[in-house]
């Protein structure tokens, strides 16, 4: 007999479905992602820890789930050692996968992670839901009940980021990447390139290390709770080494440089997100995940703006006008999404 469970959203609003994950309730903030592929990928980015996930493509788990080593996740498809999702709701999930490299299904990917998911919901007005209100705090329950929780109030980098340094030797040039819920596949391009990745936690002074440049990775929750990454990061732009910001890197470069952020009403979150290079004029279709903007008119004009969401012109990168400090608020390590922009790699390495 199938378990049924409901997805309860703080607006009083309730979606019943089936489950197919582990049958434990869980609160958080209920996101969607417009991607079409890529769960592996997408349940494993640090990024949407504290999130309830909404796929909006209608069928799910097709292709099951590749084998998972968590001790050398380098060199696997997943974006981290564990899945960080509180829960997942679809509209449809497929029982029976089919694909060479599947080691599991997804179901049981997600009870042996004790993480709940529902399928039998309408995702599409659910999604038209979260855009007209914005994303809101819910919780997927069944025989029991329990409290709203907003994740936006903790400070979620630290709970994603390593306790101590880890060095990935590649090459001469050493660059520090400020782990702040980094995706693998960020470790994987620079090591692709020929560096030494020096993988420093969110609080690290990073002014007791010798380099040649930084990356300050993606992760989850508001910016502004990562007070010490600012911190750090704004004395590192008084020198002259390179420094690139992917994501909720993006957003800390910004607010190193004197700038503020803002919640989007409900995010970018997909494989499929268009933006704009200013400078060249060219649009790229870019993987995303943040709920997070910067807002380009706290900046100074030394800071220009790079890049440009097509669809509601939100910022999506700076670049100052003289040093070599940039960064993106979309994935160039894509992973799971469209490869377009990895040669920001090659553009940061060259510079070191």
């Amino acid at each position: 007999m199938r378990t049924t469970g409901r997805l309860v959203l703080s607006d009083g609003c309730v979606f019943e479905g089936i489950s197919f994950g582990a049958d434990v309730a869980v609160a958080g903030e209920v996101v969607f992602n417009t991607g079409m592929v890529g769960y592996p990928e997408s349940l494993t980015d640090p990024s949407y820890t504290g999130q309830i996930l909404v796929l909006t493509y209608p069928l799910v788990g097709n292709y099951g789930v590749p084998p998972h080593r968590v001790h050398d996740v380098l060199k696997t498809v997943f974006e981290s050692g564990k899945l960080h999702i509180k829960g997942l709701i679809v509209a449809e999930y497929c029982e029976e996968h089919s694909h060479w490299s599947a080691a599991s299904s997804l179901s049981q990917w997600l009870k042996d992670a004790n993480i709940p998911a529902l399928y039998g919901i309408d995702t599409r007005a659910l999604t038209k839901r979260l855009r007209e209100q914005g994303v809101m705090l819910g919780k997927v329950v069944f025989n029991n009940d329990i409290a709203l929780h907003d994740p936006g109030k903790d400070n979620l980098v630290a709970t994603v980021s390593p306790h101590e340094p880890v060095i990935h030797e590649g090459g001469k040039k050493k660059v520090v990447l400020i782990d702040c819920g980094a995706k693998a596949n960020i470790v994987r391009c620079l090591l692709a390139r020929g560096v030494t990745v020096i993988r420093v936690p969110w609080d690290h002074d990073i002014s007791r290390i010798a380099y040649d440049g930084i990356i300050i990775s993606n992760g989850p929750g508001d910016p502004t709770t990562c007070t010490h990454t600012i911190a750090h990061v704004r004395h590192a732009l008084r020198a002259d080494k390179p420094i690139f910001g992917i994501c909720l890197g993006n957003q800390i470069l910004a607010l190193a440089a004197g700038g503020t952020t803002y919640k989007l009403k409900y995010g970018h979150r997909g494989q499929n997100q268009p933006c704009t290079d200013l400078v060249s004029g060219r649009c790229y279709i870019t993987s995303q995940n943040h709920g997070y903007a910067v807002d380009m008119t706290s900046l100074s004009a030394e800071w220009k703006e790079w890049f440009v969401n097509a669809n509601d012109g939100t910022n999506e990168g700076i670049r100052h006008a003289t040093k070599p400090f940039f960064s993106v608020q979309f994935h160039p390590e894509h992973c799971p999404g469209p490869v377009d922009t990895e040669f920001l790699f090659d553009r940061f390495v060259e510079l070191l």
